[in-house]
């Protein structure tokens, strides 16, 4: 009968993977690269609103309320119901509603994943809150 080696199979791994280039990526120090088409956190363009409301009329999970800003109705978005599908953009006859890039969402705070509307003449994006 053949001797046993006495090198555990963990041991074997260990060696055989000492030299190989990680499997895991550094994704908290370096940003991950986002494929092309990705579908992160809504972009509203208030200047090109003109208040139909198709996107909150088209929304499946109901993520989107219609508010009053400054004597508009604009959309709010609750991007904690939010299943990303972007229908909210296809709807949009003027496309105020874009995807980004932007996919960092985490939190404990549930209402900071609410976006706010700004008024027409403002900035260009939801706010935070």
């Amino acid at each position: 009968m053949g001797k046993k080696s006495s090198v555990s199979p963990m041991i074997k791994e260990l060696l055989s993977q000492l030299f190989k280039k990680p499997a895991t990526s550094k994704y908290p120090f370096v940003k991950a690269e986002v494929p092309e088409g990705f579908r992160g956190k809504q972009v509203y363009d208030p200047n090109l609103c003109i208040s139909c409301g198709l996107c909150s009329r088209d929304c499946p999970a109901k993520a989107i309320e219609m508010v009053e800003v400054g004597g508009k109705r604009s959309p709010l978005f609750h991007l904690d119901l939010c299943i990303f599908c972007y229908q909210c953009a296809e709807s949009c006859p003027r496309k105020a509603i874009k995807s980004s890039e932007f996919f960092e969402l985490a939190t404990t705070n549930k209402s900071s994943l609410v976006l706010k509307p700004e008024g027409p003449s403002q900035k260009g994006e939801c706010t935070q809150q």
